[in-house]
């Protein structure tokens, strides 16, 4: 079903896609495949949303709507949990986690509607200048598959409490939880047509929004290559967009670093969903007098790895899909293949389910800088251990790839993580933490091909708004 204007029904060409569990192969639902015209029917009910009762409410008003929303959110928890596992093939309390951060998203920019403000302006005599901030109207939001919760918390949540009408379109391989989420917000009071979601396939659906002339900002959160293609259609009409794309995010560990602190991290941010995460370490930069210690304490964690189903709750499930476990292994066989050292491989466990799209977490060992596995995403549970000699080499090794979202410091040094910070290139910097996105309140995004634009936080509430400038000549 699609949800257009507040009402649930079939797409307009009557087809359906299959959706699968990751962790056995069976077909856990059928979705609706919308298209064009129930993207355009969409576009028309969130028009009526921005002229009827969603666009007459205050921003005090709207904000508790997403309040609303977000207790009912808590209130569901256990189940969006369990449909992100299986649907996804997060482990559950991965799942439990990212219900509970999409519920805190919607409480965070409820808070933050109505706190939104314009500035008055120094101008000439006689005249009083100042600004505005108005919602953009509709706003179009392309969500992925790995975290369908948080992302539509981020993007969504922003969006609305600025006042747009969003027009919402979830991932094909996993939109179980986006689904039940648009009924949960309907429950909790949301106006019809304020969100409208159209399931579908992305050169479908997803390019009928993208290029649809009723649409006033595009968000999206993806693959480098599909958010060329968004760019250049929303071009077509002059649409801004909002783009977090790939990453080859590195966590560089100096010789003074706390390393009981940071092996945690450096592991955890890697291997989090089955490593599908844009902001996941996959490179882990190690000053060389401790590069053996960390790849030695590493490697004890990747072999006490627990992989099974979702619903197991163990450390790591499977993949989202087939296809992403063939990408994987493709990327394994080129490190095998250029004879390249294996640090540590977790085990698969011999009775998992045969239809599961399961993969063993691998750690490469002293990886070359340049090699296809320390500079393309794999977007899989594949990290690379890379040694460096000193802050110079560090800092250029860290540079070093066409992405820019996250990076991590690990190092006691306060003037180095000052020079680090600074000289990162990338969106998000965590000194002796790691976020792997971090939380609602801090501004999230990326440089270069890892996107534009600022997501969580503030900086999305300017994002999803359009800044106007008031002159008044009064003498």
């Amino acid at each position: 079903m699609v949800l257009v204007g507040g009402a649930w029904r079939a797409p307009a060409g009557g087809q359906t896609l299959a959706l699968e569990n990751p962790s056995d192969g069976s077909v856990l639902a059928r979705i609706a495949r919308g298209g064009a015209a129930d993207i355009d029917a969409a576009v028309t009910a969130a028009q009526a949303a921005l002229a009827g009762d969603w666009g007459r409410l205050t921003a005090a008003e709207r904000g508790r709507v997403l309040a609303a929303v977000g207790r009912k959110v808590l209130d569901n928890v256990e189940l969006l949990a369990m449909l992100e596992a299986l649907d996804v093939g997060k482990p559950l309390k991965q799942g439990r986690a990212d219900a509970i951060a999409l519920a805190r998203y919607l409480e965070f920019y409820g808070g933050a509607a109505d706190k939104v403000h314009g500035e008055t302006l120094p101008f000439q005599n006689g005249y009083t200048a100042l600004t505005l901030r108005e919602p953009h109207g509709v706003t179009g939001h392309i969500v992925p598959w790995n975290y369908p919760m948080q992302i539509v918390g981020r993007s969504v949540g922003a969006a609305l409490a600025m006042g747009n009408a969003c027009v919402l379109k979830p991932a094909e391989e996993a939109c179980l939880t986006v689904l039940a989420f648009a009924r949960i917000a309907m429950e909790a009071g949301l106006p019809a047509g304020a969100l409208n979601v159209v399931p579908g396939l992305g050169e479908e659906a997803g390019a009928a929004l993208s290029a649809h002339p009723g649409i006033h900002h595009i968000s999206f959160t993806g693959s480098v290559a599909t958010g060329r293609l968004i760019q250049s259609a929303a071009a077509q009409n002059a649409v801004p967009v909002t783009l977090e794309l790939g990453g080859k995010s590195p966590q560089v560990v100096f010789a003074d670093a706390d390393l009981d602190a940071a092996l945690p991290f450096l592991v955890n941010a890697g291997l989090q969903n089955a490593g599908q995460t844009c902001s996941a370490a996959s490179r882990i930069l190690v000053e060389r007098p401790v590069f053996e210690a960390v790849r030695d304490r590493m490697a004890e964690r990747y072999r006490a790895l627990r992989i099974g189903p979702a619903v197991a709750d163990l450390d790591m499930g499977p993949l989202i899909s087939k296809r992403q476990q063939q990408v994987v292994e493709h990327f394994l066989a080129i490190g095998r293949d250029s004879g390249l050292r294996i640090a540590a491989q977790g085990e698969l466990p011999a009775d998992l389910p045969r239809g599961g799209a399961y993969v063993r977490p691998t750690l490469f060992d002293d990886v070359p800088a340049d090699h296809a596995l320390a500079q393309q995403e794999i977007f899989g549970p594949v990290q690379v251990l890379i040694a460096f000699d000193g802050e110079p080499q560090a800092l250029h090794i860290a540079n070093g790839t066409a992405f820019g979202l996250v990076a991590g410091v690990w190092t006691r040094d306060g003037g180095r993580q000052m020079r680090m910070a600074r000289a990162l290139k990338c969106g998000q910097v965590f000194i002796n933490n790691y976020g792997a996105g971090g939380g609602v309140e801090l501004p999230f995004g990326g440089v270069r091909h890892s996107g534009h634009g600022r997501e969580k936080g503030f900086e999305a509430l300017y994002g999803f708004s359009t800044l106007k400038t008031v002159a008044i000549h009064h003498g």
